[in-house]
């Protein structure tokens, strides 16, 4: 009768949090604050970082921290992440993307990556957040620039749409995004906002929302490296 009473007070309890204590405490939660490490670590790799330039003119942010990827000949890839959008005000709270797909080439071993999409212009970013999106067939995608090669990136930004980067931290051969499907999460989204949401109502701001904690820590990042 104890642990009866005990179980039905803890549902009661629970029942009457708000959803940003949840949102505090999910997986979607982790996802943000991973990704917000993770570009942190990036920014601050001096030569190796993003170019500024690139950042300071980009429509769109999205990191997927830890996808993993693994295959002999054949590959596939699994990734969670998230997406901010840059608005008149700043950069808008972010949205819950998955990222699969499959490869094809002399690989293997497994990885886990750290990538980094930096969409250049507003098309790019109209064209990501669509309900499913091919990388390197919806847009175009190039390997970005690093540090000092930032003096290339103005042809970049001209023939790419989005511009990826990655960070391993296991032995890979043959990483590529192309071919790469983005889908919003909407399950995602509900969980930590408390509203079923799709992308496109978070980042262009036709929704609002509650901003959770890890929120914040995520904007002031971005504000930090992509003004």
């Amino acid at each position: 009768m104890t642990r009866l009473m005990a179980a039905v007070l803890a549902a009661a309890v629970l029942a009457g949090l708000p959803a940003a204590t949840f949102a505090r405490q999910s997986d979607e939660a982790r996802r943000v604050r991973e990704a917000s490490v993770v570009f942190g670590e990036i920014m601050t790799a001096e030569d190796n970082a993003i170019p500024r330039s690139l950042l300071g003119n980009a429509e769109g942010i999205a990191v997927f921290p830890g996808t993993v990827r693994a295959g002999f000949i054949f590959g596939g890839m699994r990734g969670r992440g998230i997406l901010s959008a840059r608005t008149e005000s700043g950069w808008s709270p972010p949205a819950f993307l998955t990222l699969t797909g499959g490869s094809f080439g002399l690989q293997i071993g497994g990885q886990a990556v750290d990538l980094i999409l930096v969409i250049n212009n507003r098309r790019g970013l109209e064209n990501l957040v669509s309900n499913q999106f091919k990388l390197g067939a919806d847009a175009a995608v190039a390997a970005g620039p690093l540090g000092r090669e930032a003096e290339a990136s103005t042809d970049l930004q001209l023939r790419a749409q989005i511009l990826s980067y990655s960070r391993a931290r296991g032995l890979f051969a043959g990483v590529t995004v192309n071919g790469s499907t983005v889908r919003q999460d909407q399950d995602a989204n509900e969980r930590f906002y408390g509203q079923r949401l799709g992308t496109q109502q978070i980042v262009f701001g036709s929704a609002t929302v509650d901003q959770p904690t890890p929120v914040d820590v995520w904007l002031q990042t971005l504000d930090r490296y992509a003004r």
